[in-house]
């Protein structure tokens, strides 16, 4: 039977009224955070299983293969897949798109081969003809330097010309007797002044 459900006189502020304290539910055999070690254990220590070197070796030996093996079947089974798709949304034009992607490359290479000609003839003429103005200037060093040398020459000789007319006047052993002669006959004073403009204003004879 259901209970009947009576009026009671507990007042509505009573039961909205927050409560002080939180209700807790314990749960058997877990511990919280702040639990400490249990005693039978305080003094373990964990210590990892040991590992044979060699089988580790073998283990990892082992793997290696097994990776390799699963890439390559993933990327057979991948190009597999893919091979399959593009047949089925091509399918007969595939023979076709091949055929025209082989003339497209013969096109190509024939407009490769004709550029790669045009290119080497234009560059076999810009190296002819930097050759050309190399040589030209070279002759024009060697005309200029050949020119230089002349007017040397010719500046070196007129030199000599001018010390050989000067050395008719030159005083020697031959000479010197005929030279006293028409110094004492022609006598020279530098003894004068000149004015500001360099004109001879006034001589000192010569006693």
């Amino acid at each position: 039977m259901f209970p009947v459900v009576t009026r009671t006189a507990t007042p509505l502020s009573n039961l909205l009224a927050p409560r002080i304290g939180v209700l807790m539910v314990a749960v058997r055999g877990r511990k919280s955070r702040s639990d400490p070690k249990a005693k039978s254990k305080v003094g373990r220590v964990k210590v990892p299983p040991p590992v044979d070197p060699a089988e580790m070796l073998v283990l990892r030996e082992r793997f290696s293969q097994y990776d390799l093996i699963m890439r390559a079947l993933r990327a057979e089974f991948k190009e597999d897949m893919l091979r399959r798709r593009y047949e089925e949304e091509v399918g007969s034009l595939a023979e076709e798109r091949t055929k025209q992607e082989a003339e497209e490359h013969q096109k190509l290479m024939a407009w490769n081969d004709a550029e790669n000609h045009r290119l080497r003839q234009l560059r076999e003429e810009r190296i002819r003809k930097e050759l050309e103005q190399e040589q030209l200037r070279k002759e024009q060093v060697a005309v200029s330097r050949e020119k230089r040398m002349e007017e040397y020459v010719k500046e070196k000789e007129q030199e000599i010309l001018q010390l050989q007319e000067e050395a008719k006047n030159f005083i020697t052993l031959e000479n010197l007797d005929q030279r006293i002669e028409e110094a004492l006959d022609n006598p020279k004073s530098y003894n004068f002044a000149v004015d500001k403009e360099g004109r001879i204003v006034k001589r000192t004879v010569q006693q």
